[in-house]
C-alpha cells in the first residue's frame, strides 16, 4: 500500500472515533435530565410528578375554581336530620281523676295516680306496658284524685325521683303515701321553675309552682315536654291565678298538645293562658256523669271555637298520642262530642233537698241566710280503719291490702289507733297507720 493511501485511511479512522464519541456525549447529557424507565413501561406511564410551587401570596380570585358535587337525584334530603326516638304518652282512663304515662326511649315517667281505688289498676297498666321501672313519679299536688293511687305505685315499682307540691295535707290519702315514701326509704323534692329534666331525648322544664299559694290546685307542679318538634304541656288542677303568675314567669309556653287544667273546669283554661300556649290539641281527663259537670262548657266552647282539636276521656276512655320528634299522632281520632259534664244541683235545689231531709227528722230548718251553705244532715263518723279480723290487723282505708281482704273478714271501724291496739289488733306492716 502506498504511503499516501495509508495516511487516507488514519485520517478517516479518526473521523469516524471523533464522530462516535460525540454521539456517545450526547446521549449522556439526554439521559441525565430523563427519568429512569422499568423495562416494559412507557414514558408517559412513569413520568415523575410534578411538584406545586408554595408561596405566600393569595391567589388571585379569577384563578380559584370552585368544586361542584353532583347530588344524586335519588338523594334523601332529610338525611341529616336528627332520628328521635319513639315517645309515648299515655292519658290513661282513671275516671274522675288524673294520671298519665310517658316512654321515652327505654326511661318511663308517669304523671299523678289518679284516686285511691285506681292504685292498683294503674300498677297493671303499668305492666302491660312493661314499665317496672319510673325514672320519674310526679305529683302535680296533694288532692286525693291525683295522689290516690301513688302508695300503691311506690310499694310496688322502682322509682328513681318523687315530685311533689308543697302544699300537705292531714288526711289518711295523703298520710298512707308520705308512709309508704319513708317505709322505701325514699324522700320527695319540689322541683324549681325552669328546672330542666330528660326523659330519654325529649327534655323537660319545670313551669309552676311559680310562689307559694293558700290552695292545693293553684299549688300544681307544671311541665313542659319537649320531644324535638313536638311538645306537650301539663298543668295539674292550677286554676286561673295560677295559669297568671305561668304566663309571667317569661318562658316558652307553646305546645302542641294541652292537657286541659283541672279536668275542663271554668276555673282554669283561661284566655290568656291559651293564647300563650296555641295548642293544636287538648286532652280533658274526667268521668261521665261526675258530680262538679266536667268539662264545663264555657272552656269546651273555647276549644271549638279556637279551632283546638278535643280528646276526652269520659267519652273515649284511654287516650295515646305517638311523637316522632316531628309529627303526633293519636291512637283514635278527635272527639265530635261537645257537650259539657253533668251539671251540678243549683242551689235552689240543694236547698230544698236539705228542708225535706229536716223535715222527714222531725227538726226544723236552719234560717236561710246563704243558700250555699248547706249544713251536714247527719253527722256520720269517718272511717278510720279497716280491720281484718282473720290476721287481726288494723289498715288505712286506702291501703292495697284492703282491696285483697274477703269480705267476711272485713271490718269498718271508727276507732282509734290506740284503742284498737289495746283490742289485740296490730298495725298493718305496708301502710303503717
Amino acid at each position: 500500500m502506498s504511503r499516501k493511501n495509508s495516511f487516507n485511511i488514519i485520517i478517516c479512522i479518526l473521523l469516524m472515533s471523533i464522530f462516535i464519541a460525540s454521539c456517545d456525549s450526547n446521549t449522556d447529557s439526554v439521559r441525565s435530565f430523563s427519568p429512569d424507565i422499568t423495562e416494559g413501561e412507557s414514558n408517559s406511564e412513569s413520568e415523575a410528578p410534578i411538584e406545586p410551587v408554595i408561596t405566600n401570596e393569595p391567589m388571585p380570585t379569577s384563578q380559584i375554581t370552585p368544586q361542584i358535587t353532583d347530588i344524586p337525584d335519588d338523594a334523601d334530603p332529610h338525611i341529616d336530620e336528627v332520628e328521635y326516638e319513639q315517645m309515648e304518652v299515655h292519658f290513661i282512663d282513671v275516671g274522675e281523676g288524673d294520671s298519665t304515662l310517658i316512654k321515652c326511649g327505654n326511661e318511663a315517667m308517669l304523671i299523678d295516680a289518679g284516686t285511691p281505688d285506681k292504685g292498683t289498676a294503674i300498677r297493671l297498666y303499668l305492666k302491660k306496658q312493661e314499665i317496672g321501672h319510673l325514672k320519674y313519679l310526679l305529683l302535680t299536688h296533694s288532692d286525693k284524685d291525683h295522689i290516690g293511687g301513688a302508695a300503691s305505685v311506690v310499694s310496688n315499682i322502682k322509682i328513681d325521683n318523687i315530685f311533689m307540691c308543697r302544699y300537705e295535707k292531714d288526711n289518711d290519702v295523703y298520710l298512707n303515701l308520705i308512709n309508704e315514701i319513708n317505709y322505701k326509704n325514699m324522700t320527695w323534692t319540689t322541683p324549681d321553675v325552669g328546672t330542666e329534666l330528660t326523659l330519654g331525648d325529649a327534655n323537660i322544664t319545670v313551669i309552676a309552682p311559680n310562689r307559694e299559694y293558700d290552695n292545693p290546685n293553684d299549688s300544681s307542679i307544671g311541665v313542659i315536654i319537649r320531644h324535638g318538634e313536638d311538645s306537650f304541656i301539663f298543668t295539674g288542677d292550677a286554676e286561673t291565678p295560677a295559669e297568671e303568675d305561668i304566663v309571667n314567669n317569661g318562658l316558652d309556653l307553646t305546645a302542641d298538645v294541652y292537657k286541659a287544667g283541672h279536668h275542663g273546669s271554668r276555673t282554669a283554661s283561661s284566655d290568656a293562658f291559651l293564647d300563650k300556649i296555641n295548642p293544636e290539641y287538648a286532652i280533658i281527663s274526667c268521668e261521665t256523669d261526675n258530680k262538679y259537670g266536667h268539662p264545663h262548657f264555657e272552656v269546651l266552647e273555647k276549644f271549638k271555637n279556637r279551632g283546638i282539636k278535643l280528646y276526652r276521656t269520659d267519652k273515649q276512655g284511654t287516650i295515646i298520642a305517638y311523637s316522632d320528634g316531628k309529627d303526633i299522632a293519636f291512637n283514635i281520632d278527635p272527639s265530635e262530642d261537645w257537650e259539657p259534664g253533668t251539671i251540678v244541683e243549683s242551689d235552689e235545689s240543694a236547698s230544698t233537698q236539705v228542708k225535706e231531709a229536716f223535715a222527714e227528722a222531725s227538726l226544723a230548718p236552719p234560717e236561710e241566710t246563704d243558700s250555699r251553705i248547706i249544713p251536714e244532715v247527719e253527722d256520720k263518723p269517718e272511717i278510720t280503719y279497716v280491720l281484718n279480723t282473720n290476721t287481726k290487723k288494723f289498715h288505712y282505708p286506702s291501703c292495697d291490702s284492703v282491696n285483697d281482704m274477703k269480705e267476711k273478714n272485713k271490718q269498718e271501724v271508727t276507732l282509734s289507733r290506740d284503742e284498737l291496739i289495746e283490742q289485740g289488733y296490730k298495725p298493718c306492716g305496708r301502710c303503717k297507720p
